[in-house]
């Protein structure tokens, strides 16, 4: 970097923000594109990240007593074809399987062997998990099933953006069937309050809760909840669903069972889903223009040690003193977890190592040189903080003092998050103010706008679809409230049962 640039990444968040996220992911070593258009590569650093979220997942599943399982990539057409709103609303999104082998034909190779049905890489499981249920479910007995499973899954994608939207993506899919509905009902809302803890504890995401309108749920389900997060260009970004699918899958696929009484019923059923989105919404809602920020909590590593080694008499002192800070620091805790620690040894430049560490978004850079040594301390310097600032601390107090340190990072890019997303949630009365919310007053940045708007609604998709053509902002959530207040739609006149929450969304 410059000694005259002033960031690390260009350019500037205020700049041209869509160009500085894919600066960011490459500043920070994350992913690249592949050679299959819509396709990326996710490096080491990135598939840390999701390994984080994965665990942290997976451990809040199995508490609310959900197992892992899996099931094939491959879905066979008439499968999807049974549960019609569905297959409408992944049709124009499906890679179709059609042929089984290659031939050489002329020096090259082509598709051979044409399969008696074609086969869809898997958009989602519903229809497959639910021909397994109606193999698995005879009796009242048989229920709950409460599984999830950790796969990929394939949408055709046009406009693809690393980890925002891409042909193929990485996700956990939860599929649970039920006696009742009030169970499945329940199973649907306490997924959902999974999603929104982990979001807020985990990734610093405050994130708000509501059901989608209908016009945005899930292909085939009876309602779908969801988490929306506020990112730094004030657009919204889904990032995690729960569905109530009712009783329409299981009648599709045959989920019958025995009921206590002796009647045969159809079972209730949910699925619920996060994806590497996460990674894209974390990236936008937390970085600066010198890179990422990572949570602590979600954080492959908490802390790096950065030697300083400028002469060769003093190298291998500082590099003990490097190595035993670490493991001092690895035997303290952090969330019950060890501390995790990079020693970057590497023979270049404490600068250009620190930088590095900086675009990758690390929370804590320690240094440590030869001055350091004479005098017991070490350079401590936070990601939450401007890069030039240090706290010179006791080398024997860091492993003590470093929970302390972690738990204010993450609790300050929650309150700063919440900050901005509260600075830019707007209550609106009018239609004049609504499309002037969503206007940029700069035509040449078009991605700026006001952000979150409340705005009361009727309850009518042909509003939503003419503001949807008018402005590209859609309804990401209907709040849930206790007392929702009344009032009067301001695009009809008519009245409204309570406010909405509308936003541009990637």
């Amino acid at each position: 970097m410059s000694d005259k640039q002033k960031n690390a990444i260009s350019p500037r968040r205020e700049e041209d923000f869509p160009e500085w996220y894919q600066q960011v992911i490459r500043a920070a070593d994350l992913a690249e594109n592949s050679e299959v258009r819509g396709c990326m590569v996710i490096k080491p650093w990135g598939y840390a990240i999701w390994e984080r979220m994965q665990g942290v997942l997976d451990r809040m599943f199995k508490e609310t007593g959900h197992r892992n399982a899996y099931f094939p990539l491959f879905i066979p057409l008439s499968y999807l074809e049974k549960e019609a709103a569905h297959v409408e609303g992944f049709a124009k999104e499906c890679a179709v399987v059609t042929h089984h082998r290659l031939e050489m034909k002329d020096g090259k190779l082509v598709p051979a062997g044409e399969l008696t049905e074609p086969l869809v890489v898997r958009p989602t499981s519903e229809t497959i998990i639910g021909a397994a249920y109606a193999r698995w479910v005879k009796s009242w007995r048989d229920l709950p099933i409460l599984l999830n499973q950790w796969a990929n899954v394939v949408r055709w994608e046009m406009r693809p953006r690393l980890f925002l939207r891409t042909a193929e993506f990485l996700w956990q899919e939860g599929h649970t069937a039920h006696e009742t509905r009030e169970e499945a009902e329940v199973e649907t809302m306490k997924m959902l309050r999974v999603y929104e803890t982990f979001a807020r504890e985990f990734l610093a995401l405050p994130v708000l809760t509501g059901e989608k309108s209908e016009s945005e749920r899930f292909p085939g389900a009876l309602q779908t909840y969801c988490i929306e997060a506020m990112v730094q260009d004030r657009k919204a970004i889904q990032a995690g669903t729960s569905h109530f699918l009712g009783q329409n899958f299981s009648k599709a696929s045959g989920i019958q069972f025995q009921g206590r009484d002796g009647a045969v019923e159809h079972a209730w059923t949910t699925s619920w889903g996060v994806s590497t989105r996460l990674i894209g919404t974390l990236i936008m809602a937390h970085s600066d223009d010198d890179g990422l920020v990572l949570p602590p909590r979600i954080a492959p590593a908490h802390v790096v040690i950065i030697p300083i080694t400028p002469k060769e008499d003093s190298k291998a002192a500082v590099l003990e003193a490097a190595e035993a800070l670490a493991k001092s620091l690895r035997a303290s805790t952090f969330e019950g977890e060890p501390v995790s620690v990079e020693v970057d040894a590497r023979d270049i430049g404490g600068g250009v190592k620190s930088w590095e560490w900086i675009k990758k978004g690390v929370p804590v850079r320690i240094e440590i040189g030869p001055r350091d040594l004479t005098q017991g301390t070490a350079a401590v310097s936070r990601r939450d903080r401007p890069h030039k600032e240090k706290d010179f601390l006791p080398m024997a107090d860091i492993p003590s003092r470093m929970a302390g340190i972690l738990d204010d990072i993450q609790a300050q890019l929650l309150a700063r998050a919440t900050a901005f997303r509260e600075t830019h949630l707007k209550p609106i009365d009018s239609k004049e103010g609504f499309y002037a919310f969503f206007t940029p007053a700069n035509s040449a940045k078009p991605e700026i706008h006001g952000g979150f708007a409340l705005a009361h609604w009727n309850g009518t998709p042909e509003v939503e679809e003419q503001i949807k053509n008018d402005l590209k902002v859609t309804i990401r959530c209907i709040p849930f409230e206790e007392s929702p207040e009344p009032g009067v739609c301001p695009f009809t006149g008519a009245p409204s049962r309570q406010r909405v929450v509308w936003a541009k969304s990637y």
